[in-house]
């Protein structure tokens, strides 16, 4: 049954280091159905690991995608993340939700390092139908000042957000719906951006924690010139290509090292503070995830599978949603703003 006052299409706008990113999905039948898509690049250097350096510049080039997808409305989904983001999963007394949101503030203090006066709170209760003298609950905290800035950003170009979602949760809405088999034991999604690696551990489909690493595609190819001496569309030509190659390889040795220690620190730290098991499977997403032997090398080194995940392999998508675009290229970098969309507001 569809609730009263939702909006039929939602807007997810994904304010990246390199590209920006919409996508635009009708709720408006039995299943979601995405419905378009546009990638714009950024110039270098107008967002620098989060920070937005030129406003000016991210707001034309949102406008631009979002006048190349055709969206006339100022309402979009977009998210926040990185270390001013805290998610935890908690332990307390079984109440109703109203008595939760009372005593989250105090909870709060226990759990989250930040001062509970610069901070936006939000809670999800875990097993409202379970019973017992406790409930598990997912604590969010987020610093305004973040907060703030990702709305000063729409603001400038001209937009208002319905919602403001932790990325974490997105690239998890998005996964959820592509790989439903994903949703047990205890299973890594990794996204590896322009700027930084988002580190997500999921149990039993609950994102639990998230880490982020200062290395993405920008830092790799960088490697590759200054290591390897290749100009930067050589560099790049090597990381949107196809084949392995020897130079490609040297610098995947120790930046495929460092996401790897990345994401054992986060599942030991998981099992250390929980219950869970070991990390059965990992997916990746982000541009990154289509370099070449980048898959390969977390595998051997981890000792575990790992395969590239997309936004689209259970998801309906209507017909010329991916005009112009290669899918099979753009595909990995669509989780986080399909997990947006897939969002219905009221």
């Amino acid at each position: 049954m569809r609730l009263l006052g939702r909006k039929k299409t939602t807007v997810g706008l994904d304010i990246g280091s390199g590209l920006i990113k919409v996508a635009v999905i009708d709720h408006s039948k039995r299943e979601p159905e995405l419905v378009r898509v546009t990638v714009t690049p950024l110039l270098a250097d107008a967002i620098v690991e989060g920070e937005v350096m030129d406003p000016g510049i991210v707001a034309d080039a949102i406008q631009l995608a979002l006048s190349e997808a055709g969206v006339k409305s100022k309402n979009v989904v977009t998210a926040v993340g990185g270390r001013d983001v805290i998610i935890k999963k908690i332990q307390i007394e079984r109440v109703k939700e109203q008595q939760a949101r009372e005593l989250m503030r105090w909870e709060a203090e226990q759990h989250v390092p930040f001062d509970m006066e610069s901070v936006e709170l939000d809670f999800q209760i875990l097993d409202p139908d379970a019973d017992g003298a406790e409930m598990s609950v997912l604590l969010v905290a987020a610093k305004r000042e973040l907060v703030e800035s990702k709305v000063r950003v729409l603001t400038d170009a001209g937009l208002s957000p319905t919602a403001v979602d932790v990325e974490a949760f997105a690239l998890h809405n998005a996964f959820e719906v592509n790989y439903p088999d994903a949703m047990t034991g205890v299973v890594g999604l990794v996204n590896i951006g322009h700027d930084v690696t988002n580190i997500n551990i999921l149990d039993e489909g609950v994102p639990l924690l998230t880490r982020d690493l200062s290395v993405g595609t920008r830092r790799i190819r960088e490697d590759l010139q200054r290591e390897r001496g290749l100009s930067t569309d050589e560099a790049q030509q090597l990381l949107q290509g196809y084949d392995r190659s020897p130079h490609l390889d040297a610098v995947l040795e120790s930046r495929g090292e460092e996401i790897a220690v990345g994401i054992e620190r986060a599942a030991a730290f998981l099992a250390q503070n929980t219950r869970s098991g070991n990390v059965r499977a990992i997916y990746t997403c982000g541009g990154g995830s289509r370099i070449p032997g980048l898959n390969e090398m977390l595998a051997n080194r981890l000792r575990v599978a790992v395969r590239q995940a997309s936004p689209l392999a259970n998801l309906k998508v209507r017909d010329g949603a991916l005009e112009s675009l290669v899918t099979d290229e753009i595909a990995p970098l669509l989780m986080l703003p399909i997990g947006l969309a897939l969002r219905q507001v009221a």
